[in-house]
């Protein structure tokens, strides 16, 4: 399954209960920065758990490209030789992102601070999206960036012949802004500081402090202040990535709305900045648990079960959770649409800005499978119908976004009608097993394609 090539249109349909354990792939967001920040270090770093969906193995192939040795040996094991904080070499070629924001963003940070020239490109998808929100903090510590209009790729940056420490405060909760500065940061002498007024997810600050680098994090009266000192001698690791809570957000959510369900996802990541979606969950009246909880690697994680939940009632989303859980609000829109009353979703003006308009292509599929949506610029709200009355029975767009095409065939496994995607390729961006092992747990989406 490609992001990059021929649609594969999809349908998924009404099925028996899902059964059994989703060993989901490993987190994207800590697969791309063991990557980087492996490539970064002095020696070598070996990973286990690693995320083989496109995204992270363009970001391993930028990495080469760089001048770090990174070796796939197998089973999601991988070794980084890195080349040192400043021993970026210069790429011969265009640097390929494919549809990952989160690589070319935190890529880019990690080259503006050192002297070197690269050229990012990706694909449709990618190619649209803003990329000003990093160049735009880059260009404080002396990198230059030329792009197209609006500040998009493809991209050519020039990193600083003599970079000096910044202090950003974040226009916007993200933590690929965050990050990309912290990352530039490392090459620049003395102190970089990141205010954020809100909160994002912080695995690049956990995993700075595991590779050696000296981060602070304090809250101030502006929000959380994050202080990193410049120009230290990272440390090889040894990392077990968690599974991904963005993967199981789907054959956690397809559990809890199709009939009997019981299905338990292992060493699942509960990093409270990503966990946003299961409180949230919770608080709809899913039958959600956590079992064996425990800490790995800096980061917290435990067994999820999941159980169908035909009583979930439509709550209000508290805004402040908007960035633990800026990626699951198109799932959680799924089971929205099968609780009963409102879910009101406000605060989330980036999902504008994603892959796709996610506000827009999850409100008009669900709209085409006969759920009410009433939508904002910042805001949208899905008029729960309760269980077992859902229509489907629509082809949705998916707009190049793997999220958009995941939620949609979870759609299907519980309405009335079978409900299709016009294109699933994208899907291997960040879940490559995502068909088999929804199929293993007892759910029916073919491939259309001939």
């Amino acid at each position: 399954m490609s992001g990059h090539g021929t649609p594969i249109p999809m349908t998924s349909r009404k099925c028996g209960p899902l059964k059994g354990e989703a060993r989901v792939p490993g987190d994207k967001s800590i697969s791309h920065r063991s990557l980087i920040l492996g490539a970064l270090a002095v020696g070598e770093t070996q990973i286990s758990g690693l995320l083989e969906g496109e995204d992270v193995l363009d970001t391993a192939k930028a990495m080469r490209a760089f001048g770090a040795e990174v070796v796939d040996h197998g089973g999601g094991n991988w070794s980084v030789h890195g080349v040192g904080v400043g021993g970026f070499a210069e790429p011969e070629n265009v640097i390929d992102c494919g549809n990952s924001g989160t690589g070319v963003r935190l890529i880019m940070g990690a080259m503006a601070t050192t002297p070197i020239t690269a050229t990012f490109t990706g694909d449709a998808s990618l190619n649209k999206r803003p990329m000003a929100r990093v160049t735009d903090p880059i260009a404080l510590f002396g990198a230059q960036s030329y792009g197209r209009s609006g500040g998009r790729l493809p991209m050519t940056i020039v990193g600083a012949q003599s970079p000096v420490p910044v202090t950003y405060t974040t226009p916007m909760p993200s933590a690929q802004v965050k990050s990309a500065v912290l990352l530039a940061g490392l090459n620049a002498p003395g102190q970089t500081v990141v205010i954020e007024a809100e909160a994002t997810r912080d695995h690049t600050e956990r995993m700075l402090a595991g590779f050696g680098a000296e981060i602070t994090v304090e809250d101030v009266p502006e929000g959380r202040k994050i202080t990193l000192t410049g120009q230290p001698e990272l440390k090889p690791q040894v990392i077990a990535v968690p599974r991904d809570p963005s993967s199981a957000a789907f054959p956690v959510c397809a559990a809890l709305i199709v009939e009997g369900s019981d299905v338990l996802v292992p060493n699942i990541g509960l990093n409270p900045t990503r966990a946003g979606l299961f409180t949230t969950l919770r608080e709809m009246g899913a039958d959600l648990t956590y079992e064996n909880e425990r800490e790995e690697g800096g980061e917290p994680v435990a067994d999820l079960r999941a159980k169908f939940s035909p009583d979930m009632m439509g709550i209000d989303v508290d805004p402040a959770r908007a960035a633990s859980m800026i990626d699951e609000y198109p799932i959680l829109s799924i089971v929205a649409a099968f609780a009963q009353g409102d879910t009101v979703m406000k605060g989330v003006k980036e999902l504008r800005v994603k892959e796709s308009d996610r506000i827009d292509a999850m409100a008009k599929g669900l709209r085409a499978c006969g759920v009410e949506v009433e939508e904002g610029e910042d805001w949208w709200i899905v008029k729960g119908r309760g269980h077992g009355n859902v229509p489907g029975g629509a082809t949705c767009e998916s707009h190049l976004d793997h999220r958009i095409a995941m939620s949609f065939m979870c759609l299907g496994m519980a309405a009335e009608k079978p409900v299709s995607v016009d294109d699933g390729s994208p899907i291997a961006t960040s879940f490559p097993i995502f068909e088999p092992l929804m199929a293993e747990l007892g759910a029916q989406i073919v491939r259309n394609n001939g």
